[in-house]
Parts: C-alpha cells; sequence; structure tokens
C-alpha cells in the first residue's frame, strides 16, 4: 500500500501498518512527539491499523487535532485521579473542548481546594506513564462491566449506542473509560495542564435530570503555552461583561427577580435605547414598515407555526393545556406569526412585494438555568426582528439587502473583524425536528449557498443547526472566554407561507405563495451590549457613552464657569456632567478615567480668563486648550458620524 504523507513524499508497505508504526518508521523523535493521525482528512488514533492506500499527516500537541487528543486523554487522567480522591464518585462524560477539556461526575460540587488535590493525583498518575490500551466488548459485557464498576451514565450511554456501534474502551493503570477516543499512546506527553474551575451541568443537557460537577481544565503542549494561555485567561476576566457591566452601573440582577431577568441600569438603558433608534431609523431608511404586536398569544397560533411542536418545552406557557376548556396561552419566543397576519389583513399583488417589516420585539425563552450568564443568555430580550415577504425572483436582491444591513450594523459597532459566517443546514437523519420534505430543504439551501457565493462570503456549513423552518445564515462571535454564540441570524422560509395560507397575485393574475426571510439587523441588544462592553472593555464609542464630556473645576472659584461650559454642552445635545466636589483636581481626573469617560474639560483660572478649556481624553491624553464652541463643534460630529477614535493606552 501507498501513503502519502503531508511533505508530499510517500512511503510503501507490504501489509497493514498502525499509524503508530509509520511514525516510527519516518523519525524515533516524530514518533514520540506523535499525539494523533489523520487519514485523508479524518482524525484518527495511532493505534488505527491502516490497510489501504491514503494521505497520512501524523499529528502532533502543536496541531489543532493532536491538541484535542492530549487534552482528552488529560481528562481521562482527571477522571482517575477524582476516583482516586473520591471513589464513591460516578463518572459521566469527558471531552475534549475549543479550550481544554471538561468532565462531568455525580459528586458534591467541587471548592478550589479539591481541584488543587485533584491536581497534585495526576500530576502523580502522569509521573508512573501508564500507557493506554484500547479494546472493544461486545454490548452486554459492557453494560455488565460498567454496572459492576457502579457506574450508571455509562451503562446509559451504551444503551443509547446505536446496535452495529463498535463499544470501545481505554484503559490506563487503575482506571478504564467507556470511549470512543482517540487517545496519546501513554500519560506521558502530558507536560502542561490546569484545572480551572468547577460548575453544575445537568445530565445531557436536561434540566429535568441529575445536576452533576462539571470540572473544567486545559492542557498545552508547553508549559510557557500554559503560562500564556493563562495569563491570557486573566486579561479576559478584566473585559468579562458579567465584571465590567455591573462595575459601570449599566446592569444588574436579583435573586428575587430570577435567572436570566437582568435590570438595565440607567446608564445601560440609554445604551441601549440609543441603540434601538439608530436601528429603527436605519430600517425605515430601507423601506421598512413598522410594527407593534403582543407579548402573548393563544396556543392556537403556535400550532399553526408548529412551534408548539418543535418548540413548546423552550417557552413560557400559561395555563394548563390538559384542563378541559381552558384557554391555554404563551409568551411569545418570537414575533414572526404576528407579523404574517399583518401581511394577511389585505390581499397582495406581486407589485405590493417585497414587504419588510420591522419590529423591536422583546421576546421570551425559557432558558436552562445552567445555560443562562449575564446578558449574553437571558430568559426576556429584545430583538431587532424583522420579515421580509418576497416572491421567487425577489429572494437573492432582498437576502443581500439584509446581509447588507447585518454588515453595516457590524462594522459601525466595530464589530466586523470579530465575526465568522456560518450556513446552518437540517439534519436529514432527524427529521423529526424539522417541518418539510427532503427535496424542498436540499432546494432552498442550494439557493442559500449560491446566493452566499454571489455575495462572495467566507462561510463555513453546519448540519443540524437549522431553524425547524428553513436554512440560516447565522453571524458567529466568540465573548472573552472562547465561547461561541450566534450574534445575528438570516433565515430562508420556505414553509409557514403555507402554513398561515399566505398568498399574492402573481402578473398573471394567479394566487402563490412568498418565500419570507427572517432576519435580525443588530441581533439581541442584550447580547449585542454584552458584546461590546468585552470588546472595548467599557470604553465605548463616544456616540455610545452615557457621559461623553465630565467638566472638572479645579476648585470651588471657578465652578461657575464650569457650570456655564456644562449648560453649553447639554445644550448642544451632548451627554455632560460636572465633578463639583471639593476634592484634588488629579483625584477627580484619576475618577473620570476609571469610569472610562471620553473626555475631560479642566477649568480653572487660565481657562476662565481666556474664555476657554482645557481638553484631555481617552483618545490623545492632554490635548492642551481649546474653544469651547470648537471642542463642541468636533464631538458632535464625531457623534453624529459614530466615529471610532484609536484609544491609547492605559497608562499615560
Amino acid at each position: 500500500m501507498k501513503i502519502r504523507l503531508k511533505d508530499g513524499s510517500s512511503r510503501e508497505y507490504d501489509g497493514p501498518k498502525s499509524v503508530i508504526e509509520i511514525a516510527a518508521d519516518i523519525s524515533d523523535g516524530l514518533a514520540r512527539a506523535a499525539a494523533a493521525g489523520e487519514v485523508d482528512g479524518k482524525v484518527v488514533d495511532l493505534r488505527t491499523v491502516i490497510d489501504h492506500d491514503c494521505t497520512l499527516n501524523i499529528l502532533t500537541a502543536k496541531d489543532p487535532g493532536g491538541l484535542a487528543v492530549l487534552r482528552h486523554t488529560t481528562s481521562h487522567v482527571m477522571a482517575e485521579a477524582v476516583l482516586n480522591l473520591f471513589p464513591e464518585t460516578k463518572v459521566a462524560i469527558g471531552p475534549s473542548i475549543d479550550t481544554g477539556f471538561y468532565y462531568d461526575f455525580e459528586h458534591a460540587p467541587f471548592s478550589r481546594e479539591d481541584l488543587d488535590r485533584i491536581e497534585e493525583e495526576m500530576k502523580n498518575i502522569i509521573k508512573k506513564g501508564a500507557a493506554l490500551e484500547r479494546y472493544t466488548l461486545p454490548r452486554e459485557e459492557a453494560i455488565a462491566k460498567m454496572e459492576a464498576e457502579k457506574q450508571p451514565y455509562k451503562v446509559e450511554l451504551i444503551q443509547d449506542l446505536p446496535k452495529d456501534a463498535v463499544i470501545s474502551f481505554y484503559s490506563q493503570g487503575g482506571f478504564t473509560d467507556l470511549c470512543a477516543g482517540p487517545h496519546l499512546m501513554t500519560t506521558k506527553p502530558i507536560k502542561a495542564f490546569k484545572l480551572l474551575s468547577s460548575s453544575g451541568a445537568y445530565w445531557r443537557g436536561d434540566e429535568h435530570r441529575q445536576m452533576l460537577s462539571r470540572i473544567y481544565g486545559t492542557a498545552f503542549a508547553t508549559k510557557d503555552e500554559l503560562k500564556d494561555y493563562l495569563h491570557q485567561l486573566e486579561e479576559a476576566k478584566k473585559r468579562d461583561h458579567n465584571k465590567i457591566g455591573r462595575e459601570m452601573g449599566i446592569f444588574t440582577t436579583v435573586d428575587v427577580i430570577g435567572q436570566g431577568l437582568p435590570l438595565l441600569m440607567p446608564k445601560g438603558a440609554w445604551i441601549v435605547q440609543t441603540l434601538q433608534r439608530w436601528i429603527e431609523d436605519e430600517e425605515e431608511r430601507r423601506g421598512y414598515m413598522r410594527t407593534k404586536t403582543p407579548l402573548m398569544a393563544k396556543k392556537d397560533l403556535y400550532l399553526i407555526s408548529d412551534h408548539w411542536n418543535h418548540y413548546k418545552e423552550g417557552m413560557f406557557v400559561l395555563g394548563d393545556e390538559n384542563k378541559p376548556g381552558e384557554e391555554v396561552m404563551a409568551l411569545r419566543p418570537m414575533t414572526c406569526p404576528f407579523q404574517y397576519y399583518v401581511y394577511k389583513q389585505s390581499q397582495k399583488s406581486y407589485r405590493d412585494l417585497p414587504c419588510r417589516y420591522g419590529e423591536t420585539s422583546t421576546l421570551f425563552r425559557n432558558e436552562d438555568s445552567g445555560e443562562m450568564h449575564g446578558l449574553t443568555r437571558v430568559r426576556q430580550f429584545t430583538i431587532s426582528e424583522g420579515h421580509l415577504i418576497c416572491t421567487p425572483e425577489q429572494i437573492e436582491e432582498e437576502f443581500r439587502g439584509c446581509v447588507d444591513l447585518a454588515k453595516y450594523c457590524l462594522t459601525t459597532l466595530g464589530l466586523e473583524e470579530d465575526v465568522t459566517y456560518r450556513l446552518s443546514l437540517w439534519d436529514p437523519n432527524d427529521r423529526s425536528k424539522y417541518i418539510g420534505d427532503e427535496e424542498s430543504w436540499n432546494r432552498v439551501e442550494n439557493m442559500m449557498r449560491t446566493i452566499l457565493n454571489h455575495i462572495g462570503i467566507k462561510y463555513t456549513e453546519q448540519a443540524g443547526e437549522a431553524a425547524f423552518y428553513g436554512p440560516k445564515l447565522d453571524i458567529q462571535a466568540k465573548n472573552v472566554y472562547g465561547k461561541e454564540d450566534t450574534m445575528i441570524t438570516i433565515q430562508l422560509d420556505m414553509f409557514l407561507a403555507e402554513r398561515f395560507d399566505m398568498t399574492y397575485i402573481d402578473s398573471n393574475g394567479d394566487k402563490k405563495r412568498p418565500y419570507i426571510i427572517h432576519r435580525t439587523s443588530i441581533g439581541c441588544y442584550e447580547r449585542t451590549l454584552a458584546w461590546m462592553i468585552e470588546k472595548y472593555a467599557g470604553k465605548f464609542p463616544t456616540w455610545l457613552c452615557p457621559e461623553q464630556v465630565r467638566v472638572l473645576p479645579i476648585s470651588d472659584r471657578y465652578e461657575e464657569y464650569a457650570r456655564k461650559v456644562l449648560g453649553r454642552l447639554k445644550e448642544s445635545g451632548i451627554r455632560a456632567e460636572i465633578d463639583a466636589r471639593s476634592e484634588k483636581i488629579g483625584y477627580k481626573i484619576r475618577e473620570a478615567r476609571v469610569d472610562k469617560l471620553p473626555y475631560m474639560l479642566i477649568i480653572g483660572a487660565k481657562e476662565e480668563e481666556a474664555g476657554v478649556i482645557s481638553v484631555r481624553s481617552r483618545f490623545l491624553g492632554d490635548e492642551g486648550q481649546k474653544q469651547l464652541e470648537d471642542f463642541i463643534r468636533d464631538v458632535k460630529e464625531e457623534i453624529s458620524s459614530k466615529t471610532i477614535r484609536e484609544e491609547m493606552p492605559d497608562e499615560e
């Protein structure tokens, strides 16, 4: 057989060879560094035997695929350490993830002291350098083994595997785990790891199942890489919107109000209001018609849309549907069915299309308690929602318009370089999640590919992420910890027009079904606010700062002139305040910097005598003396143009 290697060379063998054997044939050093193989683009275990011509890449921990294997093996070492220290623990699952790994255990919550003990035990295990051995068992033997070891979560996993699944285990020293792999050959290559935190997690993400204790950790090829990552993590914590947003008085949460129900403080409310007004004005300029629809509806509406069958678990239901004669309602998780009835109030002609409806929508979704976080995952939120009803011939142009609007919003906010684009497709292997037939799905998915290719967007594809009624373009971004969320979505729907009997009259006088584009322009305002807090570490562009200028009189003697300056700023529409406290000017300046203000105006004897102001900013530091009217003109231009000025380092 002929093995083609990454560098373009090839090797030939008379018989089957494992990946690790081929690595050793290339060089002993490569075999020692090897973490996994990549056969024809698929990551495989080093123990995998190759018996056919293929392309092979030997992966080390410097490669993303190899690093994932190193982390996976580290999670097994952690599980072994936990069982050594807490023998009654039940183990669940322990995968590698983008930022490291985790493992779920049925055990009381782990303290930081527990994690430190587990780390020390992991070091002892790694020192022994045990080899990892892979073997398989028939289903009944595998179940019996896990039952004998009193590991019910593993039993459930085995029982849920397809009948023809290969049931594999990996053992290391005295520890054995149900696992598909791949894994390192031994524990020796694990040189740099850290257990980061512990939190609760429902078994299989189901809030009705057992709450488990999850330990998060990370691992790298070298200690220097680990050190750099931990430093980045500390820096990320400084930008965490959950920390900065509370410190700046942008939002808060209260236990008696409930999880996922943040309170926007005056500063946060002003920022969101400013964003909403900007988006509503921009949408109107682009031909959107504004609607205002109810926050709840009868169950009947959601039965027509099929949200009741596909989304009810995520809705807040009011009333008991099992109680005869009781009217059952639900808080709306989306606005689309309401806007369809706005469309249906009159018969539309092809000349009336496209109809572009926009609404600043407050929505409600019953998120799992373990999923909620700050402003990014909440139970009540507001989005810039829109639905475009159009003819088949108008789809591409309207979809382009939606993408253009989203890009305009991202660019204005300085976020365009921080996003990726994902085409979210249906999963033909799980048709229960969707409405419609395979032919329709394939047709519309191909239509979306064509449109995206025409636009020139670079995108990835992900099966199983589509809405139940159609594929979508998801605009993705990561938070400071690397967790990815959907920020903006544009969906193409070919089914709901029929369910709601939506029609238009075409040029031949025949009734036809329109297509529907579901979209957001800026997404969820709360999530966007969180994103911007982290992006700018609270130093918002001037047009989004709740306080844009602070006037700082050096002493009480200059307060009268300072208040005249303040009054002129406010008359000009600039959000300004005064700090007239009897404090030293250095203290006032430091406080203004801590509050992340764009501008400070220093007022003293020279300024009063000359009728000017002294300007300090986040952008240039000491900008010297200026005429007040010149400063007002420049700041108003900065605000109206939504300019994002380059920041100085924190220390001047």
